[in-house]
């Protein structure tokens, strides 16, 4: 991508999330300094003619700060999520006020993951993104932490803003965090660890690298923003981890300027909707162990997952849950949400169609339900 262009005719749509890292300062408060800087780099995205939406983290912080200045931050979820509701209407009031000094209104809205599960909360989620930006207002979102269910809630804000990076059919991801990018090792134990300019495929030895939580504002870390490109590119969504301190480092990234952050090209083939909710957004209940031949007509021919070439079954899952599916290897190659309990599946696996009750689904799972990972 060379030089501020838009795609086609139409304005490009730009997704930008922010870290906690990024918007508070060392004793966790929010940092009205970094919003603001921000906010400015949004609103000259959107006079350079782009669409932007932020997905802003820092609500459980702000909270935090305000109730207990100094104090180790719970983890219980419960605590957390009141710490949520105490600190996302103040989080929300810095961004208000960093917005409207340039004139520029915001609008928060709060998602859980079963708005992007269901086809109607999907589309009703888009509808309201998209009439925010029609009327000229910087969509600010969080995930609905006060009430989301801890089982299916994200866990972090960096798969949110993938999911709604698809959901507003976005050109660009950027994720924004307190480093430069993803290094060849980690930058603070290893001295010539290097920055990584393009990425072209997410494989297991850059999920290595990327490695796990990074700081204690945080619930993500570089293998979360890791996880998040993987989510855009599978969706056909350019993606980039960037560091938030750097002077108009929204422009460069949006322009596409050389050695800013790691840029992650999207990949040809996409993932709709719902299978990118499947495959990324939804915890795994259990595991189904196929034979070699339902492998191969799983990844080869696009069947459903019959009960025949089912070997075990484990885990506690019931209708609908989700559940990874591995061949004979232990490999994990797909993940698919399931038609029938655990009991139903282990009673039923290796048997053909025709020996199961005739009122039932045969499918395990169905092949509108199943993603392929490979």
């Amino acid at each position: 991508m060379s030089g501020h262009t838009t795609v086609g005719a139409r304005a490009r749509t730009v997704v930008v999330k922010i870290g906690s890292s990024s918007v508070t300062d060392a004793g966790g408060a929010v940092d009205t300094a970094a919003v603001a800087k921000l906010a400015g780099e949004v609103v000259a995205a959107r006079l350079a003619g782009d669409r932007v939406v932020v997905v802003s983290s820092g609500a459980i912080a702000a909270g935090w700060t305000s109730l207990s200045p100094g104090a180790p931050r719970p983890t219980d979820p419960v605590t957390l999520q009141a710490v949520a509701a105490v600190g996302q209407h103040r989080l929300m009031s810095v961004w208000n006020e960093a917005f409207a000094e340039s004139g520029v209104l915001a609008g928060q809205v709060l998602l859980a993951p079963n708005d992007f599960g269901q086809r109607s909360q999907y589309l009703h989620a888009r509808r309201t993104l998209s009439r925010l930006m029609e009327l000229g207002v910087v969509p600010v979102v969080n995930e609905n932490d006060a009430v989301a269910d801890e089982e299916i809630r994200f866990g972090d804000n960096d798969r949110l803003a993938a999911l709604v990076a698809h959901l507003v059919g976005a050109d660009l991801l950027v994720l924004l965090t307190d480093t430069a990018g993803l290094y060849t090792g980690d930058p603070r134990r290893c001295a010539d660890a290097s920055l990584i300019a393009e990425v072209v495929e997410i494989d297991h030895e850059l999920e290595r690298i990327a490695g796990g939580p990074g700081t204690e504002v945080g619930s993500g870390g570089m293998g979360s923003k890791l996880a998040a490109a993987k989510m855009a590119v599978w969706s056909g969504v350019e993606a980039v981890i960037a560091d938030a301190t750097r002077p108009g480092v929204l422009a460069d990234v949006t322009t596409g300027r050389p050695g800013v952050g790691t840029r992650f090209r999207p990949r040809e083939r996409r993932l709709g909707a719902r299978k990118l909710w499947i495959a990324f957004a939804v915890g795994s209940a259990g595991a189904l162990t196929v034979d070699a031949g339902a492998r191969r007509a799983l990844e080869e021919g696009g069947n459903s997952l019959l009960a025949a070439g089912v070997i075990s079954a484990s885990g506690d899952f019931a209708v609908d849950d989700a559940v990874e599916i591995e061949g004979p290897d232990g490999v994990v190659f797909a993940k698919g949400l399931v038609r029938h309990p655990i009991a139903t599946v282990t009673a039923w696996a290796g048997r053909r169609s025709s020996e199961l009750p005739s009122d039932l689904a045969p499918e395990v799972v169905h092949r509108d339900d199943l993603v392929l990972l490979e």
